[in-house]
């Protein structure tokens, strides 16, 4: 779940399968009890009729709880001050290179390709709203300069960051599509 609008669907189907829940976050659901395997069963088949997935294995669990980290270390300013191997091993009490190696492992590729996808991702969206300079989005997502950012946007999307304002969200991907 990788929005608002997800938490929404994913709590309709637990009332709809009569699960009681105590919390429904990004990519995490907290049940009050233990569900039986129908209800599971029913539950698993109408999550992924709406595209999402059952996660279950404890290393499929921590690659989605990094996935979500790095989503909030990308969106929150004051997070992205912060190097991002120290705020994944801080926020989810590991050691940085453990969750580096799983995340590589599962996913087939780095946390940090993965960051800077993400942080493109964050940009498109912050120039399709076109209320900020491209020197303020370069801030907001942490980048060191302009150039950086525009260097990088270049290489991951193929246009420069003007022509994109231009194009605007026909470019744009779905965060659980990243």
């Amino acid at each position: 779940m990788v929005c608002d609008r997800c938490k929404v669907a994913v709590r309709k189907i637990l009332t709809e399968v009569n699960l009681d829940y105590s919390l429904v976050e990004l990519g995490e659901v907290e049940l009050k009890v233990e569900p039986s395997q129908k209800q599971l069963a029913q539950f698993k088949s109408a999550i992924e009729a709406e595209g999402f997935e059952l996660i279950e294995t404890r290393s499929a669990r921590t690659v989605s709880q990094l996935k979500k980290s790095v989503l909030e270390w990308v969106r929150d300013e004051k997070s992205n001050r912060i190097k991002l191997s120290v705020y994944l091993a801080d926020h989810l009490h590991k050691d940085y290179a453990a969750l580096s190696k799983l995340f590589s492992e599962v996913e087939g590729t780095t946390i940090e390709q993965y960051c800077i996808l993400q942080k493109i991702e964050r940009a498109k969206e912050l120039l399709v709203y076109d209320e900020l300079s491209l020197t303020e989005i370069s801030e907001r997502l942490g980048y060191s300069s302009l150039a950086h950012l525009s260097n990088q946007f270049k290489k991951i999307t193929g246009l420069t960051l003007k022509h994109f304002k231009q194009v605007g969200a026909k470019k744009r991907v779905p965060l659980d599509k990243v």
